[in-house]
């Protein structure tokens, strides 16, 4: 462990404590050369880190002649001044991040910098915020190959996966349209960085583990992998329910959750132009309570009212006994009551959902979310009852329609709770 002065760290600790007695402070003291070499190259302004990091990577891929003289840098280098670059190879060297053969006269990266390089290559590969499972996985399955998978790697997959479970699951509870379907886009972006994540943790598990606390978080990991992946349903039923009150706006379909959805892809100046002379500006006394102002209104209103009106309880009169009103189902869904109920042995789920028109096929769909469900509404009471259930067969392949404005569609079946 490099030595290291316990007065610098005074400022930050209490007295009497060490930095090496510290559980946090300890690795990060035994790594100090990488910290060091980091700081090196990520200190300064960002336009500094850029040049420093494409210098490297300029050197770095000569793989087949990974040794250079000063001249062939210079020549390589040649869109970078050439006392830029003199000052951006000394802090390297002084860094042990590039070293000079002084005999020969021959720069070549030293072993940190290829490994500070191959770390970035991999989470530059993994930019966006959707990819951070990926990379979880990748560096889980890099640690476990070569033998050095340890307990922090597993623990910040495990709180990622926490963080999105908390999200879908505050997406649910706000029944919002517009969260639930940003939940559900984000589910499935990360369901495919899961479906790979289970086989690396199974290969784990037959392996076996470097101590029991990974053990422990393996699991953890896979229990909330298998909540997440039961939200796809979740998240189904929600937007069905959100459909069925959905409120239209017009004669010709239009609906708030359209309206609102356009609405959010309009500028600023768009929507001051619309609403210019459709919305009255109307100044706020905010040197007034609202509800001071009220009770003010209030007694003034009762204290000069000329003809005050008592209301009083009509007289009561008779009333015919109601008959037993039958319940009429949306024949949509009576249709697919119809159909579910005819079924006999298994039949193709495109068989059942696709007829009619797009919207009426993703109806009918939605609807099959209900199945087996024991607290719905009354409309959906006898759907739910049906003896039937859907089994995705492929998850990984769409099955090719071709018709009634569907192109491909989930491949799976429906079938009979008796024949499973």
């Amino acid at each position: 462990m490099a030595d290291v002065d316990a007065n610098a760290f005074q400022d930050f600790l209490s007295p009497g404590i060490l930095p090496r007695d510290v559980d946090a402070l300890f690795p990060l003291l035994q790594s100090a050369n990488v910290i060091h070499a980091l700081i090196a190259l990520f200190r300064g302004g960002s336009e500094e880190v850029m040049i420093r990091l494409a210098i490297l990577r300029e050197i770095a891929g000569r793989s087949d002649a990974p040794e250079w003289t000063s001249q062939q840098l210079q020549n390589h280098l040649s869109y970078i001044d050439n006392t830029k670059l003199e000052t951006v190879l000394k802090r390297l060297r002084e860094h042990d991040l590039l070293l000079w053969d002084s005999e020969r006269r021959l720069y070549q990266l030293s072993s940190l910098a290829r490994m500070i390089l191959a770390a970035l290559s991999n989470l530059v590969s993994f930019g966006s915020q959707d990819d951070e499972l990926g990379y979880l996985f990748s560096q889980i399955a890099a640690g476990d190959a070569v033998g050095q998978l340890n307990a922090e790697t597993l623990t910040n997959l495990l709180a990622h996966l926490n963080e999105l479970e908390s999200f879908f699951s505050l997406a649910v509870q706000s029944g919002s349209e517009f969260k639930l379907k940003a939940a559900q886009s984000r589910l499935g972006n990360a369901q495919k960085w899961m479906e790979r994540g289970t086989e690396i943790l199974k290969n784990l598990g037959e392996n076996g583990f470097a101590d029991d606390a990974s053990w422990r978080i393996a699991q953890k990991i896979g229990d909330s992998q298998s909540r997440m992946m039961r939200m796809t349903s979740v998240f189904q039923q929600e937007l069905a329910k959100i459909a069925r009150q959905r409120v239209m706006l017009s004669d010709g379909g239009l609906s708030s959750s359209e309206l609102a959805a356009w609405l959010k892809v309009q500028s600023i100046t768009k929507l001051a132009d619309l609403s210019a002379e459709n919305i009255a500006q109307v100044p706020e006394s905010l040197f007034v309570l609202p509800d001071v102002m009220l009770d003010i209104a209030e007694a003034f209103l009762e204290r000069d009212m000329v003809d005050k009106k008592i209301s009083v309880m009509p007289p009561p009169v008779e009333v015919e006994v109601a008959q037993d009103v039958l319940f009429e189902y949306p024949p949509q869904l009576q249709g697919l009551n119809n159909m579910l109920a005819r079924i006999e042995r298994s039949v193709s789920l495109a068989d059942i959902v696709v007829g009619g028109d797009f919207s009426s096929a993703s109806y009918r769909y939605s609807l099959l979310t209900f199945l087996g469900e024991t607290n719905v509404d009354v409309d959906l009471a006898a759907l739910a009852g049906q003896p039937v259930v859907v089994a995705l067969t492929d998850t990984a392949t769409l099955q090719a329609v071709n018709q009634n404005e569907i192109a491909y569609i989930s491949t799976g079946i429906i079938q009979p709770l008796e024949s499973r």
